[in-house]
């Protein structure tokens, strides 16, 4: 019998990994990829979520290596419409953090590693999990099951078929195309949103003097290769202004989004944190910010378990919260979202130019920084 079998070494399971090793409590870590992932998929990490990393370590290898977003700017065909000030935020982090997702995943790593937590075992793919008495058979591919006492489902999307519970889903019909480039603009460590009239373009800084662009663009076009970096160029030079920032991009990738939420994270002794529990939009970042919460409030819980050899009551009332907190950062996502898709009228810019300069402008920074988090609010040190 294996105590905790963690499924999924990205981001929210490696975490998890190093928080339970943090507390003294072993657990396999299950990846069916042979090894981490080099793309650059979320960027931001926010106020909220640095403070939850702090007592791991995982904050300071982070920032050892992140650029600090302090402002974004919302600009409407090269007018400002308002800024959204982080450096305002009560908190000791205020800023957003950019740095590539394999950065970040390298950074969880070397936490878990300096923790004791165990490497994880690449080309394990999980089939399957039959819940039992005391229990759970997790079913691989390609070696005997395993008998665990509680399975931790941080797989992302894909392991949420394994999940017990069923899930809400919603595709969206918007489609979008994004790269990392070097950064041959001129809005420095500003993160900037184009609302146009062609749909939004977005653009963070990230270390080493590079940008993440990301262009709503129409379904339908060519989505492969050159064609679609030759679409992303268009779409910057004609949102942005700037033909030099659009001549540095070289290639780009199309993805489309959605959102799910499962009934109940956790079905007995399986339990589902991050993306397997729940997917927003990326658009407005949230989405691996909610993971990495998930997975630092869930170790203490998952620790007393291993001591008592029972689960705690108080998991229904953390699996009600994250549910809570999913919910409210799908529905700001979403909100996002629409923002983003094309409107030749004049009352979405006008509209965003009030709400940033009037006091709303302070609630949406601390939306953005998830300070609205329920879950997490005893893990935001001032």
């Amino acid at each position: 019998m294996t105590g905790i079998v963690i499924v999924g070494a990205g981001p929210v399971g490696t975490l998890l990994a190093a928080e339970l090793a943090r507390r003294g409590v072993a657990a396999r870590l299950l990846e069916r990829r042979p090894a981490a992932g080099a793309g650059s998929r979320a960027v931001g990490i926010h106020a909220t979520t640095l403070a939850a990393l702090e007592a791991s370590g995982v904050t300071e290898r982070l920032l050892a290596t992140a650029r600090r977003v302090r402002e974004g700017e919302a600009r409407h065909r090269g007018r400002t419409l308002g800024v959204v000030r982080f450096d305002r935020l009560d908190t000791r982090h205020p800023y957003v953090a950019t740095l590539p997702q394999s950065a970040t995943e390298a950074a969880l790593a070397g936490a878990a590693g300096a923790w004791g937590a165990a490497a994880p075992e690449r080309g394990a793919e999980v089939t399957g999990i039959r819940p039992g008495r005391g229990g759970a058979h997790v079913l691989r591919a390609d070696a005997d099951p395993l008998e665990a006492t509680v399975v931790v489902l941080a797989g992302g999307g894909r392991s949420r078929a394994l999940h017990p519970a069923g899930a809400r889903t919603h595709a969206y019909p918007d489609r979008y195309l994004m790269t990392d480039g070097p950064d041959a603009g001129s809005d420095g460590d500003r993160a900037v949103v184009h609302l146009d009239p062609d749909g939004v373009l977005e653009s963070f800084p990230l270390p080493g003097g590079a940008r993440r662009y990301v262009a709503w663009v129409r379904a339908g076009g060519d989505e492969s290769g050159e064609a679609a970096a030759e679409r992303l160029r268009r779409a910057v030079a004609r949102r942005t202004g700037s033909d030099a920032a659009a001549a540095a991009l070289t290639s780009a990738t199309a993805f489309g989004v959605r959102r799910a939420l499962v009934s109940s994270l956790r079905s007995g002794p399986v339990v589902a944190i991050g993306d397997a529990a729940h997917e927003v939009s990326p658009i407005g970042g949230q989405g691996m910010n909610l993971g990495l919460i998930d997975a630092v409030t869930l170790a203490p819980l998952l620790a007393q378990w291993a001591r008592d050899g029972e689960a705690p009551p108080e998991l229904d009332r953390w699996d009600r919260s994250r549910r809570r907190a999913a919910a409210l950062s799908a529905r700001i996502a979403a909100v996002n979202t629409r923002l983003g898709r094309p409107s030749p009228a004049r009352v979405r810019p006008v509209a965003v130019r009030l709400a940033l300069r009037s006091p709303a402008e302070r609630l949406l920074a601390r939306a953005y920084a998830m300070d609205f988090d329920p879950t997490a609010a005893a893990l935001r040190p001032r």
